[in-house]
């Protein structure tokens, strides 16, 4: 009865062993592999169009509380105190739009960087999947995230694979 459970843990200890020896580990850098994908370019400049559109109705904004506080600074001293009042919290009111707006633009930009950028990220995972499926490889691990300290030989290096794949 010893020898037989000695037997069976040796061979459970053997096919573990095996097992480990089969896993195959791959690596990318999902960065690099991004930038070199020319639908990731064409969303980056979607992107940058949609902050200048912005930042371009923040400085006409800001242009325009500039001039009505400029205008309140030379005026003030002839003003009746309830017009005064009227018109600092007339200037007050568009400093507020002025906040609530870029805090608006703001949310609206990262919602439409991520509309733009995830069908890239999406293309760019399923061709991923794809390589590391055909390889038989069991976990890929992204450099890009900085997790890995080393990377054996042994690993294969996904990015030329998957570049392929996706025609870059």
């Amino acid at each position: 009865m010893k020898i037989l459970r000695r037997i069976t843990l040796a061979m459970g200890i053997l096919c573990i062993a095996f097992a480990v020896n089969a896993q195959k580990f791959g690596h990318i850098t999902s960065e690099e592999l991004l930038q070199g994908m020319p639908e990731f370019d064409s969303a980056q400049i979607k992107v940058q169009e949609l902050r200048q559109q912005y930042d371009l109705e923040i400085e006409r904004i800001q242009v325009e509380i500039n001039k009505k506080i400029e205008e309140f600074n030379q005026t003030e001293a002839t003003l009746s105190n309830l017009i005064r009042e009227a018109k600092a919290s007339e200037i007050q009111e568009m400093q507020v739009r002025l906040q609530n707006f870029a805090q608006t633009a703001q949310q609206d930009l990262q919602q439409q960087s991520s509309a733009f950028i995830q069908p890239v990220m999406d293309k760019a995972r399923k061709a991923i999947d794809e390589v590391a499926k055909e390889l038989g490889l069991i976990y890929v691990f992204d450099l890009s995230q900085g997790n890995p300290v080393y990377t054996s030989e042994e690993s294969v290096d996904m990015l030329p694979l998957v570049k392929a794949k996706i025609g870059l």
